[in-house]
C-alpha cells in the first residue's frame, strides 16, 4: 500500500514538474532528477529484492548450504537454486525445509 502511494505521489508531482517545465520553457534540473529517481528507484526495487518465501520453490529447486540470518526479520534464511534457469529464491526458515 505505502509502495502504491509513493509511486502515485512521486509521478504525479514528476508530472506537475515536466509540465511547469514545459509551460515556463525551461528545466528545473534538481526537482526532475529528484522525482524521477524516486520514481524509477520504487518502481524498480522489487526487481533487485525478492521477498522471503514461506516454503520451499516447486519442482527443479535445490537448497544450497548457504543460510544466513535476515535482518528485517530475523530469521534464518534458506538459498534455493534452480540450475536450469540460474535463478534464486530465499525462503525464510528454510533450514527445515528439504529441497523439493
Amino acid at each position: 500500500m505505502l509502495r502504491t502511494i509513493v509511486i502515485v505521489l512521486s509521478a504525479l508531482v514528476f508530472g506537475v514538474v515536466m509540465v511547469a517545465d514545459w509551460m515556463l520553457g525551461r528545466v528545473c534540473v534538481a526537482p526532475t532528477i529528484a522525482t524521477g529517481l524516486l520514481l524509477i528507484g520504487v518502481v524498480f526495487e522489487r526487481y533487485r529484492y525478492q521477498r522471503l518465501l514461506d516454503r520451499a520453490p516447486g519442482a527443479g529447486w535445490q537448497a544450497t548450504e548457504e543460510r544466513f540470518i535476515d535482518p528485517e526479520t530475523g530469521k534464518t534464511v534458506t538459498v534455493f537454486f534452480n540450475a536450469a534457469t540460474g535463478e534464486r529464491r530465499y525462503v525464510a526458515g528454510g533450514e527445515r525445509a528439504g529441497s523439493a
